[in-house]
């Protein structure tokens, strides 16, 4: 039997145990046709970059399967029927990865940093609002061509219409 691994979509007005009750008749379909369900990584419900059939938002899952093609074919056939499921990917696999997908880790990295406002950065210090670092004072000079002086208004032109 060959390996995959299976992400879908499901459609954003959906509840979470909605979205498992799917999962589990897609699960009960490949065990039908002779393969089986590794790990299931429900990724949660994400911003699409583009609106699929009216929906801004989608729950991901991940589903590892070792199956038969049949077996894969008739998923991805009864995936096809269904309203719910927006889109859908199978990669054909050597060998399934062992522990979290990479989604996963960028969830677990992300809460052990505390959200998205709190960005380690690096080896830079960290500034406050207006803090110009180690550039120093603005001060008019700063900018290209040096301290001018007041400016005059072009010659032959007084505001108004001519």
């Amino acid at each position: 039997m060959a390996l995959y691994e299976h992400v879908f979509l499901a459609r954003q007005d959906l509840s979470q145990q909605q979205v498992d009750a799917l999962v589990e008749q897609y699960k009960g379909v490949i065990a039908a046709n002779g393969g089986s369900v590794g790990r299931v990584e429900n990724w949660g419900l994400k911003s699409l970059t583009y609106r699929v059939n009216k929906n801004r938002k989608a729950y991901y899952t991940l589903m590892d399967l070792n199956c038969p093609p049949a077996a894969l074919n008739e998923m991805e056939r009864q995936m096809g029927l269904s309203e719910d499921v927006l889109r859908f990917l199978t990669i054909k696999v050597e060998a399934h990865e062992e522990g979290p997908s990479a989604m996963m880790q960028k969830r677990e990295e992300r809460s052990e940093r505390g959200g998205f406002g709190d960005r380690d950065r690096g080896d830079r210090p960290a500034r406050s609002f207006g803090d110009r670092g180690d550039r120093g004072p603005r001060s008019f000079g700063d900018r290209e061509g040096g301290d001018r002086g007041p400016r005059r208004p072009r010659e032959g032109f007084e505001g108004g219409a001519e």
